[in-house]
């Protein structure tokens, strides 16, 4: 190998160590401070969703199938009646249909179960539906924050979340005998604190609630919650 080369190659070599070598030896940044802070609100919870449901069984596949249409069709055409859009939304839910074996395994016939959900904003309504639908039975209740309330109050607590961090940060600065401070890096991320819906243990062939009684509703209040962390550089 010429001299020429190996000159070639320890330039190179040194080239693509000294970026390592310099950020070995680099100092660590100083004047740096974690910080977070957090901010929550309560919030009446505006949105209610209903989960109908009822089973059947029996021989035949065919049969059990037709039972569950025909409970979900009249009951879809019910909800249909009070349907609007944003306040009283209707869809449905899970429709199966399986064997049913024996505690020895062998197959015993056929069951399956279907659903309905009625959700949204206008609560009276959804309440006096419940009953009206008089072919499927009441097995979830749940309550939560509607996307725009939800998005509104999350920018109030942010605000605040946001407020509160830089008050933190220049008070850590001014303690430690900073001026002022810069931001490094900062991450905000927000939560809602939900219940746990409420399962109503009801038989698939029970009574359902009488036309004029209206299922009772109170939604109670969420917590919307939001978090900033990050670092800060102070300055002098």
């Amino acid at each position: 190998m010429s001299l020429h080369s190996l000159h070639r190659r320890a330039a190179l070599l040194l080239a693509l160590v000294a970026p390592f070598a310099w950020s070995a030896e680099a100092p660590p940044p100083q004047g740096v401070v974690s910080l977070s802070s957090s901010a929550s609100l309560e919030v009446v919870r505006d949105l209610l969703s209903i989960t109908f449901n009822t089973t059947r069984e029996g021989p035949d596949a065919a049969a059990v199938q037709a039972q569950l249409k025909q409970a979900l069709d009249a009951a879809l055409t019910e909800a249909k009646k009070a349907a609007r859009p944003g306040q009283v939304e209707v869809q449905t839910g899970n429709f199966s249909l399986s064997p049913r074996y024996t505690s020895k395994g062998a197959a015993n016939g056929w069951q399956g179960s279907a659903e309905l959900i009625v959700e949204g904003r206008d609560m009276q309504a959804i309440g006096q539906l419940t009953g009206r639908i008089t072919t499927l039975t009441i097995n979830r209740v749940g309550y939560a924050l509607s996307r725009e309330l939800r998005e509104k109050s999350e920018g109030e607590v942010a605000a605040q979340a946001i407020a509160r961090y830089r008050a933190r940060a220049a008070e850590y600065a001014r303690q430690f005998g900073y001026a002022g401070y810069t931001i490094r890096e900062v991450n905000v991320s927000s939560n809602e604190q939900q219940p746990m819906p409420r399962v109503l243990a009801m038989s698939a062939r029970a009574a359902p609630a009488p036309a004029d009684e209206a299922l009772p509703v109170e939604p109670g209040k969420g917590v919307v919650m939001v978090n900033v962390n990050g670092t800060v550089q102070m300055t002098k």
